[in-house]
């Protein structure tokens, strides 16, 4: 038997997970998909797919189906259309001036390969010079006319631009619109402001009735109301589904995902109309489940369960973690930073890149997404400070690999920016780090910079200060043993383990479904088959700050 079957006993009743990705690079939603299965539960986890077509896999007993979903709603109307009165010669929407502007690389190109040739052919004697003046002539008429005719292109194109900039909803217009929204729908806003969201219940919808599950475990604030719908249609035809709300975010401390008015408003209308339909919330931190009960006045604080590692959910068969040091192409003695996790402005790489120049000899490894136009942007930073052959940027790896494959690295480094999302929560890297028992600099957001005070595993520098930080690196290479020695406390990782956090899950999952019977027991000859835990290693340790919590 294989780990993927290390469960013992009869399924306990049907689970629909949703999440709004691709689950890959999601830790956090896979770890609960691959627990809920393990003890028993039959574990259906439905995500978004990148492309046309659907695909599954397995993760461990749990099913992965990531679902086609067209977003056309996404799209305002006023995206269709053109300016005439303002930008009479803009391109219309559509993909049309990339059509055009890529025709003209095409000929220019040809020109440039035929006047090539021509040359070659007038060296060789092949062509009476009076035809090669001729046919130089023409080449240069029609390369004239083709830079024209770029010059053409560039403008309507960025005629078409302006008029997009002008649309992103951040003008006097849209944001009474907004107001007017708010003011006449309330909570049901939304359906104005951001009708995108209906993309969702349209893939995602049908395919939850379908399934007609005990349970619906709805990740983040997108789904919610996916969630939420499709219990009101299961109790019309007299079915009742359960239905958990599993909050990642503070919807209202968080930067919008769109550069526009509505994004936020939008969404946190969604989110109000939605959350008194859940039977239960889960979210990664204490302090942001008192937000919670406040903010949407539930009866009761959401329970909380951290995103700590789970490298008990390695597979049976699975290879060795790669060495991140290899990776890099360095030795043991170049001491190497590593960041792991999302990339985006608001995490703050800018100031690990910007210190390369006064960290001389220390190397960075950034494990991200490498095709993001941003983890583009640091490359070239880096290669224009002359730090190029001291920034790595490699890919993911298995949630299960990144503990062992981080602790290759000297220091794990956190540089968040202060969002208030940011304050109130330990980030899954914090964990990870931890585990991977590398000395810590952090910035100086509430809850992690007083955790790591606290214990002392690390540093805290200013945020966005690359003084700091170099001040930071410098002080924890320079005694790195100190801030390893942090982790030998007892108690210290005790509690930030995925066993304990499953076991808060478990609970959840059998208060609202008392009549599913008791959890799927490991089997004990399973290699790598998680170890029965005691109800207690979840409590905080004493005298450090209990708002721990999983925001990547």
């Amino acid at each position: 038997m294989g780990q993927d079957e290390a469960t013992t006993g009869p399924r306990r009743g049907r689970i629909v997970m949703l999440v709004d990705n691709k689950v890959e690079g999601d830790s956090r939603v896979q770890k609960i998909a691959r627990s809920a299965a393990e003890a028993g539960w039959d574990v259906t986890l439905l995500g978004r797919s990148p492309h046309e077509a659907e695909s599954r896999w397995q993760l461990g007993a749990a099913e992965v189906r990531l679902l086609p979903m067209p977003n056309p709603l996404d799209r305002r109307r006023h995206e269709f259309r053109r300016s005439w009165l303002r930008w009479p010669l803009a391109y219309r929407p559509g993909g049309i001036a990339e059509h055009r502007a890529q025709w003209v690389r095409a000929w220019q190109a040809d020109l440039t390969v035929r006047a090539a040739l021509l040359e070659q052919r007038a060296r060789a004697g092949d062509l009476d010079p009076a035809r090669v003046r001729r046919v130089r002539r023409g080449l240069r008429l029609r390369s004239a006319a083709a830079r024209l005719l770029g010059r053409w292109v560039w403008l309507r194109t960025k005629m078409m631009n302006r008029v997009r900039s002008g649309r992103k909803f951040r003008n006097p217009w849209d944001r009474a619109y907004t107001l007017f929204w708010q003011a006449v729908r309330g909570d049901r806003a939304w359906r104005r402001l951001e009708p995108g969201l209906w993309d969702y219940e349209l893939a995602y919808g049908p395919e939850i009735d379908r399934l007609r599950p005990d349970l619906i475990h709805a990740h983040d604030f997108r789904m919610l109301g996916v969630g939420a719908r499709a219990k009101i249609r299961a109790a019309a035809q007299g079915r009742r589904v359960a239905l958990v709300w599993d909050a990642h975010e503070f919807l209202p401390g968080i930067k919008p995902w769109r550069d526009h008015a509505r994004w936020l408003p939008a969404h946190r209308a969604h989110e109000r109309e939605y959350a008194p339909y859940a039977d239960a919330v889960v979210t990664v931190s204490a302090d942001l489940a008192e937000l919670l009960r406040r903010e949407h006045r539930l009866p009761e604080p959401p329970a909380v369960l951290l995103n700590a590692p789970a490298v008990e959910h390695r597979p049976a068969d699975d290879a060795a973690p790669p060495d991140i040091r290899a990776e890099c192409g360095i030795g043991a003695d170049v001491p190497l930073l590593v960041y792991g996790g999302a990339a985006a402005p608001q995490r703050g790489l800018d100031t690990l890149v910007d210190a390369l120049p006064r960290l001389p000899g220390v190397h960075v490894a950034l494990v991200v997404n490498p095709a993001l136009r941003y983890v583009e942007q640091l490359a070239a930073r880096a290669a224009a400070l002359g730090a190029a052959d001291r920034l790595h940027v490699l890919p993911y790896v298995p949630h299960w690999q990144v503990v062992p494959f981080l602790a290759g690295a000297d220091v794990g480094v956190i540089p968040i920016h202060r969002w208030p999302n940011h304050e109130i929560a330990l980030i899954t890297k914090f964990f990870e780090y931890s585990h991977a028992r590398l000395p810590l600099v952090v910035s100086d957001v509430r809850t992690m910079a007083a955790t790591v005070r606290a214990t002392g595993q690390g540093e805290v520098f200013r945020a966005g200060d690359v003084d700091d930080f170099v001040r930071a690196v410098t002080a924890v290479l320079a005694d790195p043993a100190r801030h390893r020695a942090a982790y030998d406390r007892p108690g210290l990782l005790a509690g930030w383990t995925w066993q304990a956090q499953a076991q808060v899950l478990e609970r959840v999952y059998r208060r609202l479904l008392p009549d599913a019977g008791q959890p799927a027991k490991p089997d004990p000859s399973t290699p790598g088959a998680p170890t029965p835990q005691p109800s207690t290693p979840g409590a905080p340790t004493p005298d450090l700050p209990t708002t721990q919590g999983a925001i990547r």
